[in-house]
């Protein structure tokens, strides 16, 4: 297959999502952009949360990191589960309820606006970074695999990509998003099933066979019981919880979504299912990734240095054609759902918590468009200077860092639900700062100071700890309840 037809392919599949956007906007207000006018089915928006769950990078890396793993990475998924159950539990109905559009205006009413602002602040920095990063990786996939021998610049492709994102994202914002999301974890959920039958087809195995083969390879094993690895059964469970709970219940990303439901009742039904559906998906992913060495043993295939790199250097070199075209429709379509979406939640953030925009008011649309190419821009330029870093170190220690940025997020509000205290608000912003740094430097030492312990994912759960300490030093007494809500706070 030519690179001129792949490129038609691909540039067919972005004029897909430009005409899914039209038809979603034809009857837009201007509240549209940030709450799709609380109209949207559940089951849509809880299939198309799967592709924004499920980023490119993780498109590329379940299956890799079943090599050095297993499927210990499963015990990860079912704390994950647990924890949308206990946003559909706790959380939406309290942001649902107050008729929100960003999470972070329930912090400025329970703290005062230093802590909307910063907890604004911290989602915004996380987004902006974590979604650059996944969009390199994958326009980095393309380049090699594409756009190098037509002699297109990596800046090029980068402006050009995101110029797409932009393009259907722009009037409709997550009105669109609910649609174009649903569309992408299609061509995501094809990519891996086909790569699934391809494989099975090579190795003359059934679906049944192919079960069973891999139950009984090593690659099967689920629980890791040593109290000191990274990915102990328990430390997995209890840092997916604290994951879901912070990255997805509290960030604006993903409750935006769910909050453009119809009703409560459907929130939960959406949340429920799509903890279901999630757990489905990732069995799929790493049942993909034991085939692949399972595959590359049996065909005597060197593999590659790094883990990441396996299912793309499989699907492009040995599965044919028509799989390495579903393959770069898959991790585009996995880059895309996380991207778009992320740029409508960058931008919903900074117009209601940062410039006061008022949704309704349909003379701030201008404005709100501006920060919508504004994100874009940056978004453009913090994937280039990944690229210009070029040094895979540096790049892992940033994306560790905004792996930090979370826990000051749920230590507040784990500290705002659990408790009645008010804080001294001006020192709220340097609890926030010092909680990750501190967190940083216990997980750097953590084998000299803990007896051999070494953290993982649940780092996060010391992370907010250590900010729920701090609240709990600045704290002082308040009135009435934290969940007597003004009236006001609709407005925002």
């Amino acid at each position: 297959m030519t690179s001129g037809v792949v490129l038609t392919i691909l540039l067919s599949y972005f004029v897909l999502l430009i005409i899914v956007g039209f038809f979603t906007t034809r009857k837009l207000n201007s509240e549209s952009f940030f709450t799709a006018n609380r109209n949207s089915p559940w089951y849509l928006v809880a299939f198309g949360m799967i592709g924004t769950s499920l980023s490119g990078v993780t498109f590329i890396s379940i299956p890799g990191e079943v090599g050095s793993s297993d499927w210990t990475y499963l015990t990860l998924v079912v704390g994950n589960c647990v924890g949308y159950i206990i946003i559909g539990i706790v959380l939406l109905p309290l942001f649902y309820r107050l008729n929100l559009i960003s999470i972070y205006s329930w912090l400025g009413d329970r703290f005062g606006e230093k802590a909307r602002l910063t907890g604004s602040f911290f989602f915004i920095v996380s987004q902006l970074l974590g979604s650059s990063f996944r969009l390199f990786l994958v326009v980095g996939v393309l380049q090699l695999a594409l756009f190098n021998a037509m002699g297109i610049p990596f800046w090029v492709t980068v402006f050009i990509t995101v110029g797409l994102v932009w393009i259907y994202t722009v009037r409709g914002g997550i009105k669109t998003i609910v649609w174009t999301d649903t569309l992408q974890t299609v061509f995501m959920l094809v990519s891996v099933v086909l790569t699934i039958c391809v494989i099975n087809r090579a190795l003359d195995f059934s679906f049944l066979t192919a079960i069973e083969k891999v139950k009984e390879s090593s690659f099967s094993r689920v629980f890791d019981w040593d109290w000191r690895s990274g990915h102990n059964v328990w430390k997995q469970f209890l840092a997916g919880v604290a994951i879901t709970v912070s990255i997805n219940g509290l960030d604006q990303n993903m409750m935006q979504k769910s909050l453009t439901c119809k009703t409560l009742r459907d929130c939960k039904i959406n949340m429920f299912s799509f903890s279901f559906l999630f757990l489905v998906t990732n069995l799929l992913f790493l049942f993909l990734g034991a085939l692949l060495y399972l595959y590359a043993g049996a065909n005597g295939i060197d593999l590659p240095e790094k883990s990441d790199d396996l299912f793309p250097f499989l699907s492009l070199n040995y599965f044919g054609a028509v799989a390495s075209l579903f393959f770069l429709l898959g991790i585009t379509a996995a880059a895309y759902s996380s991207v778009d979406s992320s740029l409508t939640a960058l931008t919903t953030s900074f117009c209601i918590d940062f410039l006061k925009l008022t949704p309704r008011d349909v003379t701030q649309r201008r404005k709100r468009m501006m920060v919508h190419v504004f994100f874009s821009l940056l978004m453009c330029l913090v994937v280039i200077l990944f690229r210009e870093l070029n040094n895979s170190s540096v790049v892992s220690a940033v994306l560790k860092a905004v792996g930090y940025t979370y826990g000051p997020i749920l230590g507040l509000f784990t500290f705002g639900l659990t408790t009645k205290y008010a804080v001294k608000e001006t020192y709220l912003p340097w609890v926030c700062l010092l909680s990750p740094l501190l967190s940083f430097g216990i997980n750097c030492y953590s084998e000299q100071l803990l007896f051999g312990y070494r953290f993982g994912f649940e780092i996060l759960l010391l992370n907010g700890l250590l900010c729920f300490g701090g609240l709990w030093l600045i704290r002082k007494r308040r009135s009435g309840v934290y969940s007597s809500m003004p009236v006001n706070i609709r407005k925002a």
